[in-house]
């Protein structure tokens, strides 16, 4: 996939990234990190761009890990309810075979107590 050229703009400051995104996806992205590099700076005059943006980088990467717990706890519940499904579904097997089994069984005996009746 060829890389896209995007200029960007960021805390007043322009760059250009080579990214396999679209121009539009990189644009938002730039604006979402501008706008809360913005913020930051703005509840906070003192700290410089660098500070607001190790903040904004911890904030992202905390998402982005609780993001990914949150996940793996529905991959491993997701995989709980399936080998419940899967023993659910076995004895439900199982005890399809046995009532087939007492059908039989029923059909005999049924077939006992006639041919005993018939011979009174």
């Amino acid at each position: 996939m060829p890389l896209n050229k995007v200029k960007i703009n960021v805390a007043g400051t322009n760059y250009v990234l080579n990214t396999q995104d679209s121009e539009q996806e990189v644009l938002a992205l730039a604006a979402t990190v501008d706008k809360d590099i913005n913020d930051i700076m703005e509840k906070s005059p003192s700290a410089s761009v660098a500070a607001a943006a190790i903040i904004c980088a911890m904030t992202y990467l905390d998402k982005y890990n609780k993001s990914n717990n949150g996940s793996d706890n529905m991959r491993a519940q997701l995989k709980e309810y399936l080998e419940e499904a899967n023993r659910a579904r076995g004895e439900a097997e199982k005890a399809k075979l046995e009532v087939e089994k007492l059908k039989v069984d029923l059909q005999y005996l049924k077939n006992q107590v006639e041919k005993n009746g018939s011979q009174m």
